[in-house]
């Protein structure tokens, strides 16, 4: 169910950064960055940093360059406590 979790999570999270990537070049209403952030956190954080270099976004926002990898640490950390212990 954990891994089942984190895929969902994770595609849902590239998703949303594609998409806003798209509206970001198009002019169009955008997705919070709170919305972004907020999904990385609950599990996505390895989708969403897997998007900014996909799509190039966000990359310059400090809180996304050094916030998604240490969610993303946090988030292996608490992976393995859940699997071994």
């Amino acid at each position: 169910m954990i891994f089942l979790y984190l895929l969902v999570m994770n595609l849902l999270t590239f998703a949303m950064f594609g998409i806003d990537k798209w509206k970001a070049v198009h002019g169009n209403w955008r997705i919070r960055e709170s919305t972004l952030l907020g999904l990385s956190l609950v599990g996505g954080a390895a989708g969403g940093l897997a998007a900014m270099y996909v799509c190039r976004h966000k990359t310059k926002k400090v809180y996304f360059k050094t916030g998604l990898p240490a969610m993303l640490a946090i988030q292996a950390i608490l992976l393995f406590y859940l699997l071994f212990y």
